[in-house]
């Protein structure tokens, strides 16, 4: 049983995607490989050696660590994201090697500042709830603050829920479906609620526009700053950053279904207990709680015994989701029978 002082601790380990990816992004060259090896290598292979990890039942009295490792990420992307846009003008990071600082640094924003940005934005603190769209804002994201918070939460497991799996989409399926109808959907959202408050929805009003608005001032700014490369590298990193963001969605509900008239229940959601997914991810993977209370902090979830069990964790999983019959041959045979 691990006490909570020493698990709080643990949590400093979701930075350290960020400081391979800052390694890759300031040596260049074979360096820029760091932060793809660690992740989608070397922590994948702990999620499947190591054993399930648990802890105590816990309050939020006295722990400050895990609202310091939240804060420590705002400054850990921007030194990320900002040393790849500096690393591709200055050349250090060149020739065919500005892919794999993409890649390193897309995963180090959807492991890193989307999953923070998604337990920023459930908190009630005005602070907290800004860092977490700007956050996502460093991610390219322009839609998963609305949806997620207004649709997600609601409708999760039913067709009216974009970001739940079906069971038999492949992973590439659903992010286009996931993301698109997501985007789309935040649209309509927007529209509907400036209706019911009488304002206008074209310009600073909506979110999903002011998005819009914003990061085509950034990619100016960049632009103009750093180059026609270095945009284009921003934006291949966004899309593997959103890439992530999709394939976290795509694991926690893959096949769980429910009426939509049915309660959501700790059984719609998949879950792991794994080191990686627990620390690494800052408890991203005990899921079923978080649905059940979505403003709990994340370090106060706790585990069901109903919910269904990944047979590893998020970075153990994602080879296996990246290619769909190995995905289907081991997560269908898991669905409850219906």
């Amino acid at each position: 049983m691990l006490q909570a002082k020493h698990r709080n601790l643990l949590y400093l380990m979701s930075l350290t995607p960020a400081v391979f990816c800052l390694i890759g992004n300031t040596l260049g060259s074979w360096f820029t490989l760091a932060n793809t090896l660690y992740s989608l290598g070397f922590l994948a292979v702990l999620e499947w050696v190591s054993k399930p990890v648990s802890s105590p039942l816990h309050t939020e009295k006295g722990d400050w660590i895990p609202q310091l490792v939240l804060f420590l990420h705002i400054p850990f992307q921007v030194l990320s994201a900002g040393s790849l846009l500096y690393g591709i003008s200055t050349g250090v990071i060149a020739d065919h090697w500005i892919f794999a600082a993409a890649l390193s640094t897309g995963i180090n924003t959807g492991s890193s500042a989307i999953v923070v940005s998604h337990e920023f934005i459930h908190r009630k603190n005005p602070l907290e709830n800004f860092l977490g769209r700007w956050l996502l804002f460093t991610a390219g994201n322009m839609y998963f603050f609305v949806d997620h918070l207004r649709v997600h939460h609601k409708w999760v497991g039913t067709q009216k829920d974009h970001a739940t799996a079906r069971k038999g989409e492949t992973l590439y399926g659903f992010f286009l479906r996931s993301s698109l109808g997501q985007f789309l959907g935040a649209i309509q959202l927007e529209n509907e609620r400036l209706k019911k408050e009488g304002k206008t929805n074209i310009g600073l009003n909506h979110y999903v526009y002011r998005q819009l608005i914003l990061h085509a001032l950034f990619d100016t700014g960049v632009y103009f700053l750093f180059g026609g490369v270095a945009l284009a590298i921003w934006f291949v990193h966004c899309i593997v950053a959103n890439f992530l963001l999709e394939y976290v969605n795509y694991v926690q509900h893959y096949g769980l279904n429910r009426p939509e008239k049915s309660r959501v229940t700790e059984e719609h959601s998949w879950e792991s207990d794994q080191f990686v997914s627990r620390f690494v991810l800052v408890d991203l993977s005990r899921h079923a709680d978080h649905h059940y209370y979505a403003s709990k902090p994340y370090h106060t979830l706790e585990t069901y015994e109903n919910s269904p069990k990944m047979p590893s964790g998020y970075a153990g999983m994602f080879l296996l989701a990246a290619v769909p019959p190995i995905w289907f041959k081991v997560m269908d045979n898991k669905l409850p029978k219906a």
